[in-house]
């Protein structure tokens, strides 16, 4: 077993980012049963699931003339505007059916606030709003991050620059995530985590 201040933060394993969902990240089932024997290794795991409203503001479909993938400005920045997908209580929001999820301690759900997008585990897009993960984290002594899951480019790497941000150490385990790579996002987010310090295994 790892040591008791580490924990694994499995982010976004869920079926519409899987072969077949809404936004499929090519080969995002394909780390599934690694994370599943993942989860053995260590005393706190942790599960965020992308859980949007109907309608959300970052959906192509709620921009009258939009695409999927362009980008807009919002109040809080740049978004891309992504296919409607996770929408809440649908079988896209779901784990994917092979993920092992009974280890999991806590699930943070976000993204469902429909005014703002939410990529990181730890902050809403603005990075300001917080999910409350930090607070759990540090009540429970967790202060050494490894994280796993989907999107490398998206959700892993705003999660991974937070907590780093924050103070805590963070490793990404890269075999066990896959990345969109919009537009040069992988490389972009690959060096953002680096200068951030988070160590990239």
């Amino acid at each position: 077993m790892r040591a008791t201040n580490e924990a694994l933060i499995v982010i976004d394993v869920q079926n519409d980012f899987c072969p077949g969902g809404a936004l499929a990240v090519e080969g995002g089932n394909e780390i599934v049963p690694g994370i599943n024997e993942l989860t053995g290794e260590f005393h706190a795991v942790i599960l965020t699931q992308d859980w949007h409203p109907a309608g959300h503001s970052s959906f192509a479909s709620s921009h009258q003339g939009t695409s999927p993938f362009e980008m807009i400005e919002m109040d809080y920045g740049p978004q891309v505007l992504w296919p409607d997908h996770c929408v809440q209580g649908t079988q896209g929001a779901e784990f994917h059916r092979d993920m092992e999820t009974t280890a999991a301690q806590l699930i943070i759900r976000k993204g469902f606030n429909s005014a703002i997008d939410s990529y990181s585990a730890l902050f809403e897009n603005d990075h300001k709003t917080a999910t409350g993960l930090e607070g759990y984290l540090r009540t429970r002594g967790l202060d050494q991050l490894t994280m796993v899951g989907l999107a490398t480019d998206f959700c892993v790497n705003f999660s991974a620059v937070d907590a780093a941000k924050r103070g805590f150490g963070v490793t990404v385990l890269q075999d066990f995530c896959r990345a969109i790579d919009l537009d040069g996002s992988m490389a972009a987010a690959e060096s953002g985590m680096a200068e951030a310090g988070v160590t990239l295994a």
